[in-house]
């Protein structure tokens, strides 16, 4: 087994990686039209894995008005499930919530994955009337049954 050799970004690369992220963002499509009835509260699910975090946005029968993903941005492989990625998620959110002038929102956030707190964070910072947050990650409780004892 010979060295490993572990491969550093230059300042350059990263730089030009965050302008084509900032440039992707400005190009996410938030909804201009705007139906007649706009709730004024509204529920955001915020589902986070280990390889990418969504961001959906209902009215309070759940008929969705909007949805960002990491992957939408343009992350792209293994940093889709970063929390920067999801960070970012969540100022595209922010940007379609502002723009549908919705008053109040509550948040369900469901999974296990590292972006749930930075989207959090995020939509919390950018002055989002956040009215409740739940957690709504499935619990298994008791398990499949257990296979019948083998008969020889």
């Amino acid at each position: 087994m010979g060295k490993k050799r572990v491969i550093k970004q230059t300042e350059e690369e990263v730089l030009k990686e965050r302008e084509e992220v900032e440039s992707k963002i400005q190009k996410v499509a938030i909804p201009t039209k705007i139906t007649p009835k706009v709730p004024k509260a509204g529920v955001l699910h915020i589902a986070s894995t280990y390889n990418n975090t969504y961001l959906t946005l209902t009215d309070s029968k759940g008929n969705v008005l909007t949805w960002v993903s990491a992957g939408k941005i343009g992350f792209k492989g293994t940093k889709k499930g970063t929390p920067y990625s999801a960070a970012k998620a969540a100022e595209v959110m922010a940007q379609a919530i502002e723009k549908l002038k919705l008053g109040e929102i509550r948040i369900k956030v469901k999974g296990i994955g590292t972006g749930r707190e930075s989207a959090l964070r995020t939509l919390a910072t950018k002055g989002i009337n956040i009215v409740s947050i739940e957690d709504v990650t499935p619990i298994p409780h008791n398990g499949c049954k257990r296979p019948k004892p083998r008969r020889v």
